[in-house]
């Protein structure tokens, strides 16, 4: 057996194991408790923009809403393992490629490794809250957005550096929506097992979902930039505030409506995903 047979062998060994049944249930779980959290932020979003929520429409307001159900510990701790899941699925993809042609990819092996650091940092903060650290997964994300600004804006470059980082936030938002418009997605999907209703259920959830979801990253990333400019780190905003300021728009609450609809329909694609998604 040459050098080039054993990498090949040695990398078919590695995908194998990264495509564990251990590993595909972990992804399909974090999906899910991907689910949840959305589901959770839009519903609280929504009842934002007719006047009735006590909670913030973010993912500490969403584990609140959830300590507050019938067996809600039971609820986080399930929640926080599902997303140490997530974790350790884009971990195995960092480490060792994702399904699909181009998953051996560095750049796609990269943005695997992001995904890891920050579902690990998801999954430590909502299992520290089902510990009882409230301060943790339900500290309020705008202020944790104000703080890490101001942090920003007073290292060397600051100002420029937090520029193109909101920058960068609102370009990812708009891919985000875009590969969402085009149905990128399906590239991930078992699409073959898929009944025509289940293709119809994915694609409108996904599209409309997705949306949603580009469009409140994009509108984050803008007030990351308004707070690089105006060098005042207050006009950096989280989930909930960014949400609340489409009620200033002279839309209305409906550009809220719409968007908490969409984050609510992104929740229910993520549970498809955990059933039909390639891992």
């Amino acid at each position: 057996m040459n050098v080039r047979t054993m990498k090949l062998h040695g990398r078919a060994t590695a995908r194998r194991a990264a495509n564990s049944s251990v590993v595909d249930a972990a992804a399909r779980w974090g999906l899910a408790a991907r689910g949840v959290i959305y589901l959770l932020v839009g519903m609280l979003a929504l009842q934002i923009a007719f006047g009735g929520s006590r909670q913030q429409a973010d993912r500490g307001g969403a584990l609140a809403e959830l300590s507050e159900q019938p067996m809600g510990a039971v609820l986080l701790w399930a929640l926080g393992i599902g997303l140490v899941g997530m974790a350790v699925w884009r971990l195995s993809e960092a480490l060792f490629g994702a399904a699909g042609p181009n998953g051996h990819k560095a750049s796609k092996r990269l943005l695997s490794a992001g995904r890891f650091l920050f579902y690990g940092f998801v999954a430590w903060s909502v299992l520290a809250f089902a510990a009882g650290d409230r301060g943790s997964g339900g500290s309020s994300g705008d202020k944790q957005s104000q703080d890490l600004t101001a942090k920003a804006l007073e290292a060397p470059w600051g100002q420029w550096l937090t520029g193109v980082a909101g920058a960068g936030i609102a370009v990812a938002g708009l891919w985000i929506a875009v590969s969402a418009v085009r149905r990128e997605y399906h590239k991930h999907l078992k699409l073959g097992g898929m009944s025509r209703r289940a293709r119809q259920f994915v694609d409108v959830t996904g599209v409309a979902g997705g949306t949603a979801r580009g469009f409140l990253f994009a509108g984050i990333g803008v007030f990351v930039v308004r707070a690089a400019v105006e060098y005042k780190p207050d006009e950096a905003k989280g989930l909930d505030d960014t949400l609340r300021s489409f009620a200033d728009t002279p839309a209305g609450p409906w550009l809220l409506v719409l968007t908490a609809v969409g984050l609510v329909l992104f929740g229910l694609f993520s549970f498809a995903m955990a059933r039909w998604r390639k891992v």
